[in-house]
């Protein structure tokens, strides 16, 4: 288990959960030195008084709040743990809410809350299946660094997860940065929802870092003197240039397709863009179409019809005469006879 970063307890309610707070994540970017060129000697970095000049230790310094040019307020570590804060020791539940009520924007890192001996074990498991069967996140205060913070916690798996998250007010308003009133077609909208279901995907822990592999790959082949490993394929984008919003659309469906082993497209389902007042002409052309084809339909069958009539009818009169004309012949010939 990594090495606690904090130990306390949570507050819930009249139960109280002796805990130790451990780091949810690891972090594995690759850090640089900075070094001087001509020697490859270490640049460091040193805090030095602004007044003496002097190099100062750790021991050395204190801290201060400025309230004005040339006036600082020194306070000491004594005089902050000694602050009338309930929170500082303790997580405190103050309210349970629903997990999709709480915006992602506020939530900062996050940590792992362990037990901390046995005595913690029940009251810890009865916590976490109750926010299991709540279907709900815990809202808590606690104090970290000198200061109060605002907390979540929800269950992952069979621990119980802390989640940082900022005040209200620390959150910045989207208002000035969102575009203005912008037209779009109902088929662009159509087919960018068709984009977003060929990407969807069951869960995202199948995604690497793939920069950090690569510049791991880069300082592996150095520091074995071996050839830098090629550049992988992938152009740059073009930018600044108007992009046909439909065409890009209809590519990245298709291009998506393809990537999951699905089929492309027919010809025909393809959404073509379609400029203000088309649709509507497009529609009463094919209105125009259908009554044309079905009056002309029913005037062909019409005449089908009396053509059919009429050969019939010739046909029938020309019988008759044949007959009455045959009767005539035999009356004759008995007639001479």
């Amino acid at each position: 288990m990594p090495r606690p970063l904090w130990t306390g307890a949570i507050s819930f309610g009249l139960v109280t959960i002796p805990i130790k707070v451990v780091s949810a994540t690891e972090n594995h970017s690759i850090s640089f030195h900075q070094y001087h060129l001509e020697d490859m000697g270490r640049i460091r970095t040193r805090k030095v008084c602004e007044l003496d000049g002097e190099v100062l230790s750790q021991d050395e310094i204190g801290k201060g709040y400025e309230i004005g040019k040339d006036r600082t307020v020194p306070v000491t570590d004594e005089e902050l743990d000694r602050m009338p804060l309930p929170t500082a020791k303790a997580i405190e539940i103050v309210a349970f809410v629903g997990a999709d009520t709480v915006d992602p924007v506020r939530i900062s890192d996050s940590y792992y809350l362990a037990v901390d001996g046995q005595v913690a074990a029940k009251p810890y498991t009865l916590l976490r299946k109750a926010l299991e069967r709540s279907d709900k996140v815990a809202v808590a205060k606690f104090a970290w660094h000198n200061r109060e913070r605002l907390g979540l916690l929800r269950v992952r798996d069979d621990a119980i997860v802390l989640h940082a998250m900022r005040w209200p007010d620390e959150i910045r308003s989207p208002e000035s940065l969102a575009p203005g009133d912008v037209e779009l077609d109902e088929d662009e909208i159509e087919r960018a929802v068709q984009l977003t279901d060929t990407m969807a995907l069951d869960g995202i822990s199948g995604f690497r870092d793939r920069y950090q592999e690569a510049l791991e790959e880069l300082i592996a082949a150095k520091s074995e003197g071996k050839e830098l490993p090629e550049p992988r394929e992938g152009g740059e984008e073009e930018t600044g240039r108007v992009m046909d919003l439909m065409a890009a659309l209809n590519a990245s469906v298709k291009a998506a397709r393809e990537t999951r082993g699905e089929q492309a497209e027919e010809e025909h389902a393809t959404v073509h863009e379609m400029r203000p007042g088309t649709r509507k002409r497009t529609a009463k052309k094919t209105a125009a179409r259908k009554t044309s084809a079905g009056k002309t339909g029913a005037g062909k069958t019409a005449a089908r019809k009396t053509s059919a009539g009429r050969t019939s009818a010739g046909r029938t009169a020309k019988t008759s005469a044949g007959g009455k004309a045959a009767k005539k012949t035999a009356t004759r010939k008995r007639t001479a006879s």
